[in-house]
């Protein structure tokens, strides 16, 4: 029986043209703002026909969402072993790229639509724009005993990315600049294990003396 002919491969994936669209969202984003910033606008900003830019991104939410929250650079958060180090690094990383122009245009209008969205993002997306399981790499790179085994790394990273919100997006709100050190202190302390207390020495019976 002859063997089926083998497909041939199709062309690789132009990186030129993502590259391109996502330069163009974030500029249309700070010159036009979020309504603005459509797929139409995006490709006539870009060169980059709109129907090549449906192909990679399912709707403008995730267009944006990538050219503004595409992950942190992995040469910036690698982690080291050094906890307290490696992660002053990583929020670092993570208030730059909220304090970025393109994600302070944009965080509004995304933060209202997942509000009202009713389909969930695809996970290979999520993976892509979140700097979730970096920080995760982080915690699984620690020194063995230094993470307390009952603390939830998800809860943590919730907390650490509700501070980040506040100081970079409410900043004139809460008028609160506080060093980012703080936040890293913080960040340890509900990490660290919990110190067993010491047991007190229990009182010497009546008329006992000591040996």
């Amino acid at each position: 029986m002859a063997e089926p002919p083998r497909r041939r491969p199709g062309r690789p994936r132009d990186t030129s043209i993502d590259e391109r669209a996502l330069v163009a969202t974030r500029e249309l984003l700070v010159e036009r703002g979020f309504e603005a910033t459509t797929i139409h606008a995006v490709a006539g900003h870009s060169g980059v026909h709109a129907s090549a830019i449906y192909r990679r991104w399912g709707s403008r939410i995730e267009l944006i969402e990538e050219a503004t929250f595409p992950g942190l650079s992995p040469l910036s958060v690698q982690p080291t072993g050094d906890l307290r180090s490696d992660l002053r690094r990583f929020v670092r990383a993570y208030v730059a790229a909220f304090d970025a122009p393109a994600a302070r245009a944009a965080a509004a209008g995304l933060l209202a639509h997942h509000q009202t969205a009713s389909r969930q993002r695809p996970p290979e997306f999520y993976l892509r724009v979140s700097a979730r399981p970096q920080f995760q790499d982080i915690l699984h790179a620690a020194p063995p005993g230094s993470i307390d085994p009952a603390v939830d790394p998800d809860d943590v990273f919730d907390m650490l990315l509700g501070a980040i919100l506040t100081r970079t997006l409410l900043s004139t709100v809460t008028a609160r600049r506080r060093p980012l050190d703080r936040t890293v202190e913080m960040i340890m302390r509900l990490l660290q294990p919990t110190a067993s207390p010491t047991p007190s020495p229990s009182p010497s019976e009546p008329g006992s003396q000591p040996a």
